[in-house]
């Protein structure tokens, strides 16, 4: 079976090694150069979109900001999964958050803003702080603000219009201003669902970001409270949406309560432990559920944690040492603060995991990898 996939990162690379086992032969579009590309070799088919659209028997993504003709082209084709909606909610803040409230799941109270006014006035009601995001163009922490103070209203509105302005009709881009929650921890639900209806849930990873960017994934049994909740969630969505394939949810886990934070309609980076946690990682599920196969197992296997690699070239040596630790590169060119790979670590227990947790901490700089010694205090209980 052929696989198209639109983009071609790092988990359309990772969707290809997974599918391979299964006899499914991937390519990747890359949405910047409109070239047809091998997504591990980067070989340039001789093929436009139409064609390559044409020769597949199904066609996914690997992230939400696909350009409407592009997205159109594709469904036309009628192989097209997770689907239109999907993509469009996980690439506007806005759409998102209203499908949370047509499906009554908790997230932060909002209010979308289109001109200074609209600012004033989430102030007002939402008090402050106030955490205010693009609705279509920011990840990562990029294109957000932070509102602590009325004497900020006049420099952030100054920015956000500038920001407005670089939008079209066809492309508007638009602000929303959120109530910023006091949270415990950031946790994220990843699962599959086919194209029967039929889903599977992993476990709840808790997550640690620095700077608004994830650097490191952690999966253990957590309390069947929280588990439930997020489960809810994503039946919740996955079944409103008819949505075929992985789904990724992350939510702030308020006093044990889960609000969303955002939907991610793909693959997703706090997922990636499951390459070694499960017996079918989603990057396999993914493939299975877009591809009419049965879903796989999600099951924990054994404890395990995912660090990513930002800006580093390489990881030093001694780290693959550590029994049952793995990297996993992308193959991109350096930049500062670039997701070039991650570090899979697993264990039997959660105590052995903090252990190699902490014996990682000493190899990696904490100015790299924040957050290592912290999880392995947590683990070690």
């Amino acid at each position: 079976m052929k696989i198209l996939v639109l983009g071609s990162g790092q988990l359309a690379r990772m969707m290809s090694l997974a599918g391979a086992p299964l006899d499914l032969i991937v390519k990747a579009y890359d949405v910047g150069t409109e070239n047809i590309i091998h997504p591990l070799t980067g070989e340039i088919y001789e093929q436009d979109l139409q064609t390559s659209v044409d020769d597949v028997d199904v066609i996914t993504a690997e992230f939400e900001h696909i350009p409407d003709d592009v997205l159109e082209l594709c469904c036309k084709s009628g192989k097209f999964y997770p689907g239109k909606q999907a993509i469009k909610t996980g690439g506007d803040r806005a759409i998102e958050k209203a499908l949370l409230d047509e499906v009554n799941i908790p997230c932060a109270p909002y209010k979308l803003i289109s001109e200074k006014s609209h600012l004033i006035e989430a102030v007002a009601t939402l008090g402050r702080p106030l955490v205010i995001k693009t609705c279509q163009a920011g990840y990562d922490g990029k294109g957000q603000w932070r509102l602590k103070s009325d004497e900020q209203i006049d420099q952030i509105w100054s920015e956000m219009t500038d920001f407005i302005a670089t939008g079209s009709t066809n492309q508007p881009h638009t602000v929303i201003a959120e109530k910023m929650i006091p949270f415990c921890r950031e946790v994220s639900v990843i699962g599959a669902r086919d194209k029967y209806g039929n889903m599977a849930i992993y476990p709840v990873t808790e997550n640690e970001h620095t700077n608004g960017v994830l650097t490191l994934s952690i999966a253990r049994e957590l309390c069947e409270k929280i588990q439930s909740q997020g489960e809810l969630a994503f039946k919740k969505l996955a079944t409103k949406m008819d949505y075929v394939g992985v789904l990724a949810i992350e939510f702030f886990d308020v006093n044990g309560t889960l609000m969303v934070n955002e939907i991610a309609p793909r693959v997703h980076n706090s997922g990636h432990w499951t390459q070694q946690g499960c017996a079918s990682s989603q990057f396999e599920n993914h493939m299975r559920a877009v591809c009419g196969l049965p879903l796989g197992s999600t099951e924990l296997l054994r404890p395990s944690a995912m660090i990513n690699v930002l800006g580093q070239s390489s990881i030093p040596t001694q780290v693959l040492n550590t029994s049952e630790v793995l990297s996993h590169w992308y193959g991109k060119s350096q930049k500062p603060g670039r997701k070039m790979g991650h570090i899979n670590i697993s264990a039997s227990s959660n105590e052995k995991l903090g252990t190699k947790l902490e014996a990682l901490a000493k190899i990696l700089p904490q100015s790299d990898y924040p957050g290592i010694l912290k999880a392995s205090a947590l683990l070690k209980g």
